[in-house]
Parts: structure tokens; C-alpha cells; sequence
């Protein structure tokens, strides 16, 4: 019966998951059908566009791990401290709504909130010496922007996840912490936050997951700045950018397969790290 119930996820993983990585790999080590060993690579490695597109990645990356881990746990422990159980429980839905938003329409709402002319937080723009929603959008500005609408989006399923892990904290350990005299803080550094250490790396793993693909947000981005924003400004973009406007869909491959690498490669450090398939 377990079988049963996992052969529809396997197939589907076999089908939209192992398959395209394959043939990915055939295509980015072939051309025209032939072998070509590291040509396609090479290829994309001259490219221009490639290290500014990994730059760009690599910094939003950063800006959002960095972002993400600190504000969920906080947020995770502020909520979980909160001991009125309905106000706990309002603000755990708040929190979600945004993630009920598809990362199209989340784009969209927020390209009416960063323009300074239409937008309800006009005032905090204008502050920042931000005028228009070209100055807005610069591109030193896409790290936190995309950080924002990345975390506006998405962390509110986090915090609730990390919110029943603190739940999961035997009861016995916290008296004891209050015993021994820990306050809080200590509590929270000593206790909470160590015995969360698996769940904030499977977060670390998903948001990686999430955040080497960084497509729609750009992409919108650039339409509505009419260029402000490049078309080729994350790896996922310069991909779409060979197959779709170049024809080049081994190059293409390339790149996926060069963001699948990294990817795996992070998500292990997380992994090893994080002691995630540690035993208790």
C-alpha cells in the first residue's frame, strides 16, 4: 500500500523531474547530436552576459538567505512566545495570506508598490531619494528588492513551519531552562534556536532551490521598466535567452546544468552542516 501511495510522486518525479535532467545533460555535452565534450560550457563561459548574471544570483542569494534565517527564526520565536492563543493564531494567518499569492501576481502587486507616483508608501520612497520607479528598480537596488518580494511571498509558511517545530520542544527541557534561571533570550540562543538547527537547514536547502531559479521577478521587472531591468540579469533568464531567442538550446542546457551543480553543492554543505538526516 505505501507503494501505492507514492507511485503517483514518483512519476511524476521520473517524468517532469530525472527525464529533463538527463536529456539536459545529453544536450549540454552534444551538439547537433554529436559529442562535443566541454565546448557548450566553454561557450557559455565567454559569454559576456554570464559572470554579471552569476554576480547578480550570487549577491540576491546572500541578501536573502541572510535575510530569511534570521527574520523567520525571529518571527517563529516572537509568535511562539505570544501566549494569548488567538492573537498567536491571527498573526500566524496574516503571516500566511501572502504565500496564498502566485510569484506572478506577487511581481505585479508590488510593481504598484514601488512606484513612487502610485504607491500607498510613496512617502518611505521619496525619503530614500527614490523619484520615479525607474530610480526605484536600478539595478543596485534588485538584491533587497527581489529579497523583499521574496520574503513577503514566502516567509509566512516558513515561520509557520518553524513555529511548529518550537511546539515540538519537549516541555521538560524549557521548565528546566526556566530553572536554571535562563531568561528568554538565553532560552531562545541555548535552547530553541540549536534544537531548530535541521529545520532552519531544510529552509536554507528550499530557499536555495528557489532562489538559483530567480526568473518571474526579473522578468517582469524588466517589461515594466521597458529595460531599466536587463533581460539577462539571472542565469535563469540568459537560459531562457539561448533557447528562445538564439536557438541554442545546448547552451541552454549548459547553464541548467551549471545551476544544478551549484545548487546540489550548497544544498549538501546545508545537509552536512545542518545534521539534517541525523538521528536523535
Amino acid at each position: 500500500m505505501g507503494y501505492a501511495f507514492s507511485s503517483g510522486y514518483g512519476i511524476l518525479l521520473l517524468a517532469f523531474g530525472v527525464l529533463p535532467t538527463l536529456y539536459a545533460i545529453f544536450l549540454a555535452f552534444t551538439k547537433n547530436g554529436s559529442f562535443v565534450g566541454l565546448d557548450n560550457f566553454s561557450k557559455v563561459f565567454g559569454d559576456y552576459r554570464f559572470f554579471p548574471a552569476v554576480q547578480h544570483v550570487a549577491l540576491y542569494l546572500v541578501v536573502y538567505l541572510v535575510c530569511l534565517i534570521l527574520f523567520v527564526v525571529l518571527l517563529a520565536l516572537i509568535v511562539h512566545a505570544v501566549r494569548s492563543r488567538w492573537l498567536s493564531t491571527s498573526v500566524r494567518f496574516l503571516y500566511y495570506i501572502p504565500g496564498a499569492l502566485a510569484g506572478a501576481s506577487s511581481v505585479l502587486l508590488w510593481l504598484f508598490l514601488l512606484d513612487p507616483t502610485v504607491s500607498p508608501v510613496a512617502f518611505v520612497l521619496r525619503g530614500m531619494g527614490l523619484d520615479s520607479f525607474v530610480q526605484t528598480v536600478s539595478i543596485d537596488n534588485l538584491p533587497v528588492i527581489f529579497t523583499i518580494i521574496a520574503f513577503w511571498t514566502g516567509a509566512g509558511g516558513w515561520i509557520v513551519i518553524m513555529y511548529g517545530a518550537l511546539n515540538n520542544i519537549s516541555e521538560e527541557v524549557m521548565e528546566a531552562a526556566r530553572i536554571d534561571g535562563a531568561g528568554p533570550i538565553g532560552t531562545a540562543w541555548y535552547i530553541q534556536i540549536p534544537m531548530l538547527r535541521k529545520w532552519i537547514s531544510y529552509m536554507g536547502i528550499m530557499a536555495l532551490a528557489a532562489g538559483t531559479q530567480l526568473f518571474v521577478e526579473p522578468r517582469v521587472l524588466s517589461q515594466a521598466s521597458k529595460g531599466v531591468v536587463p533581460p539577462d540579469y539571472s542565469l535563469n533568464q540568459l537560459a531562457y535567452l539561448y533557447a528562445f531567442s538564439q536557438k541554442d538550446f545546448n547552451g541552454s542546457a549548459a547553464i541548467s546544468l551549471i545551476l544544478l551543480v551549484v545548487a546540489v553543492g550548497l544544498a549538501a554543505f546545508f545537509v552536512f552542516r545542518g545534521g539534517l538526516f541525523e538521528r536523535e
